[in-house]
């Protein structure tokens, strides 16, 4: 299975790459996104997949997976979300004002000065 994981985790990173080396704004946002998901899917795979084993303590229990990489999951989802909807409101603020989305368009020149 850490294996399947592994080749998803890299198309999610090539895909990313590909979508943030393109001129549209847009794009270049999808692609953080899909490059944020590529990362948890990564921490997931290396903290290994524990079986039906639950991640919390109970009494009792002897076999258990380790909570931490789910945490850190948890924290670096809210963290993209909360970056994409930066992102998203900066792409459109811009567009309004350059009425643009390209970014070649978007670098201007000297001659705009």
């Amino acid at each position: 299975m850490e294996i399947v994981m592994a080749f998803v985790c890299g198309f999610l990173f090539m895909a990313a790459m590909y979508l943030i080396l393109s001129r549209s704004l847009l794009r270049i946002i999808i692609g953080t996104g899909l490059l944020s998901h590529g990362a948890h899917l990564l921490i997931l795979t290396m903290g290994s997949f524990g079986g039906s084993a639950p991640p919390v303590l109970a009494d009792g229990v002897t076999d258990y997976v380790d909570p931490l990489p789910q945490a850190l999951i948890l924290t670096a989802i809210v963290i993209s979300f909360g970056v994409t909807a930066f992102f998203l409101v900066l792409a459109y603020r811009a567009y309004h004002e350059l009425k643009t989305d390209d970014m070649t368009l978007m670098k201007g020149s000297e001659h705009d000065e």
